[in-house]
């Protein structure tokens, strides 16, 4: 399923698309292409380490999608495996599909964005965190029996005591997911430290809820992790913002605010696009094709249902929780919406989904077999085949939009712009990427060694230090009707 996964990004998205705003943000912090375009105080350094390794030797946007969409499903199939021992690996295939196959999940794999990457860390780090939890002497509580055998939990002897002998060895054993856990929790917290905040905290009181999960080592695993991934986030924070919290401040100045904000009608709203809803005043498109959001909480719970019938009802709670505390920001404390922001929720919420679907394909009586299981697959197709639509529309939408990009470029450059030049106004950080310009410093506090340009809409002033500069048309555009005002070359 994750080979499908990979495969799909490269047939209907990664050949064609280029580089969006954000991604020219954090693509241009480690690429010789361009100088590197201004971090603001919400973005963290996650992506541009995980780009790196393509962007640093080579400016096709072509190997870097490549590189991603073979990096997403291999961390679409690592974080499937640490379930591999909670569920039958034809279940988590189902989970798979159910996340892989959403136009958002292959929209943004072959994407330098974080969303994706956090959804992937947080679905491992909830598998492990349950493994971790079983290894510990936990298998025969709040539903984890019956699924992994992890020795025995009984006793509470002192030194040299049966109990104290099956603590250590689960300890010991316990290892490996515990270090997974602090790792992927690592990650996420690397890419988006917000979302791992989130994230920790069902993880942390997780086990002051359920009395056999209370183990030093969960809590400590889960803050390690979040540490290690934070850490340069604070260091970045004291830096060049004034601190932790004068940089939160200022992202919240970016975002609008943070607060009080029932944003989960925009994020319906822009369930089938756009990709940034930002003010959100679009009408829901398409809504026969988004009926299934709607329906997630009641597949949801079915399949708690499902998992308490058969005994393991925290290991499909866990993740269900997790799910909907990652979206709760997004749902709830922003004004505006995404698509993408709700990923790191559908990954993990595509376990108990799967586990309801799951026991209506195995679980139903004889008679009703056949015709449950050609619903089931009929609404699995149905779902793909929607989600495609979106997924046709949204790329064709941002092929025609990027490509202005690149017409903007030779526009320029018939206009003798060349490095090094600076760039600003309208859509100025991926324009300046495309034409190796920079972005970052301000025109206004002082000369810059170059050709200077400002991209405004017809009808809008460029800015007061550019009043006097000439108005030249931009005609190669279809989409982006940006007019370009540059000073008088030298010598002319």
């Amino acid at each position: 399923m994750a080979a499908a996964f990979t495969l799909s990004q490269l047939a209907f998205v990664s050949q064609r698309l280029g580089l969006s705003w954000d991604e020219t943000v954090y693509v241009s912090q480690v690429s010789a292409h361009a100088p590197a375009a201004y971090f603001d105080p919400a973005r963290a350094r996650g992506i541009p380490l995980l780009v790196a390794p393509v962007t640093l030797l080579t400016s096709s946007v072509r190997a870097l999608r490549i590189y991603l969409s073979v990096a997403s499903g291999l961390g679409l199939f690592l974080a499937l495996l640490a379930w591999r021992r909670l569920r039958p690996g034809w279940v988590l295939a189902l989970a798979g599909l159910i996340f892989g196959g959403l136009w958002t999940a292959e929209y943004y794999g072959p994407q330098a964005m974080p969303d994706l990457w956090v959804a992937v860390s947080a679905l491992g780090a909830v598998g492990l965190y349950l493994q971790a939890t079983a290894r510990l002497g936990t298998s025969g509580a709040s539903g984890t029996s019956g699924v992994i055998s992890a020795g025995s939990a009984s006793g509470a002897g002192g030194p040299g005591l049966p109990g104290a002998s099956a603590a250590h060895a689960g300890t010991r054993t316990a290892r490996g997911p515990l270090a997974g856990l602090a790792a992927c929790m690592a990650v996420a917290a690397l890419v988006r430290p917000g979302d791992a905040v989130f994230l920790a905290v069902p993880l942390a009181v997780a086990p002051l809820v359920v009395r056999p999960w209370r183990h030093w080592q969960l809590a400590a695993a889960t803050a390690a992790g979040l540490a290690a991934g934070c850490a340069e986030w604070v260091i970045e924070a004291y830096l060049r913002f004034g601190g932790p919290l004068a940089r939160l401040h200022k992202a919240g100045g970016e975002q609008g605010g943070f607060g009080l904000h029932f944003a989960a009608w925009d994020e319906l709203r822009a369930l089938n696009g756009p990709t940034l809803c930002r003010p959100c005043t679009v009408g829901w498109r398409q809504p026969e094709l988004g009926l299934w959001w709607l329906a997630l909480p009641a597949l949801v719970a079915l399949g708690l249902f499902a998992a308490r019938r058969a005994g393991r009802l925290g290991t499909a709670l866990l993740p269900a929780v997790c799910g909907f505390c990652v979206a709760a920001q997004y749902l709830f404390l922003i004004s505006y919406a995404a698509p993408r922001f709700l990923l790191p929720a559908y990954a993990l919420l595509a376990l108990p989904v799967a586990d309801g679907l799951a026991s209506l394909i195995s679980e139903v009586r004889a008679e009703f077999r056949t015709p449950v299981r050609a619903a089931v697959a009929c609404y699995l197709v149905v779902q793909l085949l929607a989600q495609h639509l979106v997924l046709d529309h949204e790329v064709r939408g941002t092929i025609r939009f990027h490509h202005d990009y690149t017409m903007i470029v030779a526009d320029l450059r018939h206009l003798g712009v060349r490095e090094p030049c600076l760039i600003k106004g309208e859509q100025f950080i991926p324009i300046a990427f495309y034409a190796g310009c920079a972005s970052a410093p301000n025109p206004a506090s002082g000369q810059y060694p170059g050709r200077v340009v400002v991209l405004e809409y017809p009808g809008v002033s460029p800015p007061r230090w550019a009043r006097g500069w000439h108005r030249h048309r931009l005609p190669g555009t279809r989409v982006l009707r940006l007019v370009a005002y540059l000073p008088a070359a030298p010598g002319k």
